[in-house]
C-alpha cells in the first residue's frame, strides 16, 4: 500500500516538473522572437 503511495507522488511530481520544464521552454521561445524584433529597430 505504501509503496504504491509513494511511486504515485513521485509520478505526480515527475510530472509536474516536466510541464513545469515545458512551460518555462515555451516562455522563452515567446520572448525570443520578441529581443530579434527590438534588435532590429
Amino acid at each position: 500500500m505504501f509503496r504504491t503511495m509513494a511511486k504515485e507522488m513521485m509520478e505526480q511530481t515527475k510530472n509536474s516538473i516536466l510541464s513545469q520544464a515545458a512551460q518555462a521552454m515555451l516562455a522563452q521561445a515567446n520572448q525570443q522572437p520578441q529581443g530579434v524584433l527590438q534588435l532590429l529597430r
